[in-house]
């Protein structure tokens, strides 16, 4: 099975690593080891593979006037928060044998790399697993602007936004039992919906440099797997539904 993506960036969401437990625990072992997993059957195909991780399962920016914390300091909080995930997704994609490297754009030089991109596309080259936390390292940003702004800078084939959801809704299906997926829907559809796909800086930077993103259900075991070798993931599995892919190249159209 011959990969179709060269060199791809995962976008991970941080709230994913949460699983189903309900202990108060910002990690599920299981979806860490799962991940790994996943990323290494990718990585044994010769892909090379950049990360990207939100922080969601440990802290997430909160309306100033509610928790007292002003937007710029919650922000910075959020990044140390990605950097915990990072350092989670890294030790077990070590204990089963990749090698991995974690850059920081905040500098913390106990636990990773200062982020130089030069250097990051020099660990790609040689086969390693590149780890980016704590976002652009500036407030305001998210960590999808983070991921498309690392892909572009890696010159990535393509973004893979792995989420826990099978597909794009109006709203969010995990407190909305009653939300509409979409089989198909266009790029100015997704903005003009307000649909939480991405944030529109993400999207922004996307369709200026003609980087597509393929948005996947990432605890569907075989899936990536599957996208990076040019699979279509909705013939898989219809119980999983669709997998939307989101191809922005100046036209906003949406590819399946």
């Amino acid at each position: 099975m011959l990969p179709k993506y060269k060199r791809v960036l995962l976008k991970l969401s941080g709230e994913a690593l949460l699983g189903n437990q309900k202990n108060g625990d910002p990690f599920d072992p299981t979806i860490i080891e799962q991940y790994a997993t996943e990323i290494k059957q990718v990585v044994d195909l010769g892909v090379q593979v950049a990360i990207v991780i939100g922080g969601g399962n440990i802290y997430r920016g909160m309306n100033e006037a509610d928790s007292g914390i002003e937007r710029a300091q919650g922000d910075y909080m959020g990044m140390l928060a990605t950097v915990i995930n990072a350092m989670a997704i890294q030790a077990m994609l070590e204990k089963i044998g990749v090698y991995t490297r974690l850059q920081s754009a905040i500098v913390m030089e106990q636990v990773a790399e200062p982020y130089i991109r030069r250097k990051a596309l020099r660990h790609l080259e040689k086969g390693r697993v590149v780890i980016f936390g704590a976002g652009t390292g500036n407030p305001y940003f998210t960590t999808d602007t983070a991921g498309s702004l690392r892909a572009i800078e890696m010159k990535a084939d393509v973004i893979l936004k792995g989420t826990r959801v099978d597909g794009v809704y109006d709203s969010d299906p995990e407190k909305n039992p009653a939300a509409v997926k979409f089989d198909s829907i266009s790029f100015q559809d997704c903005i003009s919906k307000n649909l939480k796909v991405m944030d529109t800086t993400a999207f922004t930077l996307c369709m200026e440099n003609k980087l597509p993103i393929i948005v996947f259900d990432m605890n569907q075991e075989g899936n990536l797997k599957k996208l990076v070798c040019g699979e279509k993931v909705s013939q898989v599995s219809k119980v999983m539904a669709m997998i939307v892919s989101v191809l922005l190249r100046g036209s906003g159209k949406l590819l399946m």
